[in-house]
C-alpha cells in the first residue's frame, strides 16, 4: 500500500470558509472565454494550455529582487552554488537583483509561485503541469545538449548487493521509494509503466514517498528501501559529485526518454521584463561556468514548447487519472512533509 497519514475529518467545520473562499475567488477571477484545465484564477483564451497575462495591466509586476528557484533537492545549498554564475548573468541582463530561493518540496515551490513570492523557476518534469495549471507558470526554456533538447529516463535502481531485486516483477511485496505525487520520473511514470507490466504500485508493493530523488537513491544504498524510481540524470550528478558510487547500485529497468526540468516565469511578469528574461536565458553559455560544471553535458538553454514537448508527460498523467486542482488527493498529500 502507499504509506500516508490519515486525514482528519474537517469538512463540516471548513464548509463556511470554503464558501467564502469560492466567492472571493469568483470576484478576483477575470472574465474568461476559455480556461481549460487551468485554475479559476487564470485564463487561456488563446488555448495554448498556459495562463494568459492578466488583462488588467495594473496586475502586471516587475519585482526587485527577482526570486529564482531550482527543483527541490536534499541540500538546496548545492544548487544555489551551481546557479551562482547564471544568477549574476540574470542580474546584468534584467538590471534587477536576483535571489536564490531554496525550497524543500514540490508543493512549497508550486505555492510560492501561486502566491507571487516566486518569479522564475525550474520545476521537475512532472511538476510543470501542476505549476502551469495551479500557479500560472509559463514554461519557456529547457536545457539543451549539443544534439538538442535535454532528456532523461526513469531508472529503477536497487542496491548492488541486493540479489532479491533484479527485475520489475521482483518488486512484489517490497518497500519501494517514489519521490512525490507530482514527480514524473519519481511517481507518475512508474505507476503508468509498471502497471502495464503487471506490477501495480501501492498494491503489489509498498510505496514510500521520500520527497526527493537524491533521498531515494541514498535510501536504496543505505538499505532503507528495496528499490527506488529516480531520474537517471540525478544519479549521474550524484556520482559526479562523489555522493554515491556507480558500484553502489544497479539499474534494473529504464523508461523511454522524457524532457528534463522546465524553466518557467510567473504569468504576471511585465512583458518587457519577460523579454529580458528570455534574452538572458538564451544568450547564456554553460561553458566554463558553475552551471556547466554541474549539469554536463548540457551546454545552454533552448525554447520550450509546452504543448509539444510535454505531450508524453501529459499523456502519462491523463492515463493515471490526475486532476490538476488544489482539492485533489494527490495535491493535498504534497503539502505534507516530504518523508512519509
Amino acid at each position: 500500500m502507499i504509506t500516508r497519514r490519515r486525514p482528519r475529518s474537517i469538512a463540516a467545520a471548513a464548509a463556511p470558509l470554503l464558501l467564502l473562499a469560492a466567492v472571493a475567488l469568483a470576484l478576483a477571477a477575470e472574465p474568461c472565454a476559455h480556461r481549460g484545465a487551468l485554475d479559476p484564477l487564470y485564463c487561456d483564451d488563446n488555448r495554448d494550455l498556459i495562463a494568459d497575462p492578466p488583462k488588467d495591466r495594473a496586475k502586471l509586476v516587475s519585482p526587485d529582487p527577482l526570486i529564482f528557484s531550482y527543483v527541490p533537492v536534499e541540500d538546496p545549498a548545492v544548487y544555489e552554488n551551481a546557479w551562482s554564475d547564471f544568477l549574476k548573468h540574470l542580474e546584468k541582463a534584467t538590471g534587477k537583483r536576483v535571489k536564490y530561493f531554496g525550497l524543500q518540496n514540490y508543493a512549497a515551490q508550486i505555492e510560492a509561485m501561486r502566491s507571487g513570492r516566486l518569479h522564475v523557476a525550474a520545476y521537475s518534469t512532472g511538476s510543470v503541469p501542476y505549476a502551469v495549471n495551479l500557479s500560472g507558470a509559463v514554461p519557456f526554456a529547457i536545457m539543451r545538449e549539443p544534439k538538442g533538447l535535454s532528456g532523461y529516463r526513469v531508472a529503477l535502481i536497487a542496491a548492488a548487493t541486493n540479489d532479491k531485486v533484479n527485475a520489475v516483477a521482483d518488486l512484489r511485496g517490497k518497500r519501494v521509494a517514489h519521490v512525490s505525487q507530482t514527480s514524473n520520473s519519481g511517481h507518475q511514470a512508474p505507476v503508468y509503466f509498471f502497471g502495464r507490466m503487471g506490477i501495480v504500485p501501492g498494491k503489489d508493493y509498498q510505496v514510500v514517498f521520500s520527497g526527493k530523488h537524491d533521498t531515494s537513491a541514498l535510501g536504496v544504498i543505505n538499505g532503507d528501501y528495496d528499490a527506488a524510481a529516480v531520474a537517471d540524470v540525478v544519479l549521474d550528478r550524484m556520482v559526479n559529485r562523489g555522493v554515491i558510487k556507480r558500484s553502489d547500485f544497479k539499474v534494473i529497468w529504464t523508461s523511454p526518454v522524457f524532457p528534463t526540468a522546465g524553466f518557467v516565469y510567473a504569468h504576471t511578469l511585465e512583458p518587457r521584463l519577460v523579454e529580458k528574461l528570455r534574452e538572458a536565458f538564451f544568450s547564456f553559455s554553460f561553458e566554463g561556468t558553475s552551471v556547466g560544471r554541474e549539469f554536463k553535458p548540457r551546454v545552454g538553454f533552448m525554447p520550450l514548447d509546452y504543448r509539444r514537448d510535454w505531450e508524453p508527460v501529459l499523456g502519462v498523467l491523463e492515463a493515471n487519472g490526475v486532476v490538476f486542482t488544489k482539492e485533489s488527493e494527490d495535491y493535498k498529500r504534497l503539502q505534507k512533509p516530504g518523508r512519509e
